[in-house]
């Protein structure tokens, strides 16, 4: 249970990237709206992450959360913000992914 709360609080991770990244885009009530948003989520992915480390290792759990935050942010800003997607980019993608994927296996 305690690795899906961590895979929770890792898409809120990239939820407050997400909402950082638009605030700046925009002006006004707009963007504070958007920072609004920033803190929501942030504190919300702060709290599963420390629900998380009550049962799992400390240094796992905080990789894994950084690792789904990372990637997470790095798609949402080929996707939304039209950032480059080039072969180097996606390979290390895919060797953070693996990284993350071995620490839960290497996890008791």
């Amino acid at each position: 249970m305690n690795w899906i709360i961590l895979i929770i609080a890792g898409l809120f991770e990239v939820g407050f990237t997400t909402c950082l990244g638009k605030a700046k885009e925009t002006s006004g009530t707009t963007s504070v709206l958007w920072g609004v948003g920033f803190f929501v989520t942030m504190s919300i992915s702060m709290y599963l992450l420390y629900r998380a480390t009550l049962t799992l290792p400390m240094g796992t759990a905080y990789a894994v959360w950084t690792g789904i935050g990372a990637v997470g942010t790095v798609i949402v800003g080929i996707i939304f913000f039209k950032e480059p997607a080039d072969f180097w980019r996606l390979f290390f993608i895919c060797t953070l992914i693996s990284s993350i994927v071995g620490l839960k296996f290497v996890s008791h």
